[in-house]
């Protein structure tokens, strides 16, 4: 499986920020440990997911103390289970649980975000859709939480506002109209992709007459988005997108569509529950 690559300064970037959130001017608890005590701690996870987070774990403590030793038992996309061994952390005791709270919310909301992924992708395992993430995504972890995508099965839509163009409603009225849209991206950036969103088929038929990359069915029932794909196959990539569920996402991509996106993946998460022990 091919994951997102997440460059080394995003990583560092992140990290930074949440220690820097978290520790402010010192750990004043920490302080409390002896400075010369050393202690050895074990990360287990307390149900089963698709762990997630490795990178940003170790950055972590690297940014703390670089004499920690972390060693792994598992690697990001890997399927764990209740009680099962993550890593063992060795070093300094007050460093170690500094570095704890920051370490765990990364695993645990990527891995968070990884284990919605997986479900997600198991649901449409039988059919020729892919799911793809959205833009909803907790601030400043935009690339982290598509790397988790990523590790789940799923795939990336767009990064941001900059690598592709969504042309939507608003768009569409201020360009007025979807023909004069898609001629204004194609002139500024050929060669970006293009999509357009639609709510009805005929705008479906204005974003395939303006020679759009992809179209996207906004909210389409399932009668209408059968329809949709069937005038589509052969001219342009469909995606469908609008009130996705773990309960329906099934039902939409057996009617063919190339993609489904949902903002599930990314904010409809629960942290993953993460526990570190001294031994």
């Amino acid at each position: 499986m091919v994951f997102l690559k997440v460059p080394q300064s995003v990583i560092e970037e992140n990290v930074f920020n949440a220690l820097k959130e978290d520790i402010g001017e010192g750990d004043i608890t920490a302080e409390l440990i002896p400075h010369d005590n050393i202690s050895l701690a074990t990360v287990i996870s307390r149900e089963p997911c698709v762990f997630c987070g490795l990178d940003w774990f170790e950055e972590t403590y690297r940014q703390i103390d670089e004499d920690i030793l972390i060693d792994w038992c598992v690697d990001d996309g890997e399927n764990i289970e209740a009680d099962q061994v993550i890593c063992t952390i060795s070093g300094s005791s007050q460093n170690i649980v500094t570095g704890e709270r920051t370490a765990l919310n990364f695993v645990q909301t990527l891995s968070a975000t990884a284990t919605t992924s997986a479900r997600y992708a198991a649901e449409v395992a039988d059919t020729k859709t892919k799911v793809l993430d959205t833009r909803k995504t907790i601030p400043g972890l935009r690339m982290a939480q598509k790397y988790a995508v990523s590790c789940g099965g799923c795939e990336n839509h767009r990064l941001g506002l900059f690598d592709a163009f969504l042309i939507k409603e608003n768009h569409i009225n201020a360009c007025d109209g979807i023909k004069n849209a898609v001629n204004d991206a194609r002139f500024h950036n050929p060669d970006l992709k293009v999509e357009v969103e639609v709510e009805n088929m005929d705008e479906l038929q204005q974003a395939v007459d303006a020679g759009a990359d992809r179209v996207l069915f906004d909210n389409f029932d399932r009668e209408a988005l059968k329809q949709a794909v069937d005038i589509c196959s052969g001219k342009i990539v469909t995606e469908a997108s609008g009130n996705i569920t773990i309960d329906n996402i099934s039902d939409v991509a057996k009617t063919g569509v190339d993609y489904i996106s949902t903002g599930a993946l990314t904010k409809d998460i629960k942290a993953v529950d993460l526990s570190m022990r001294f031994d």
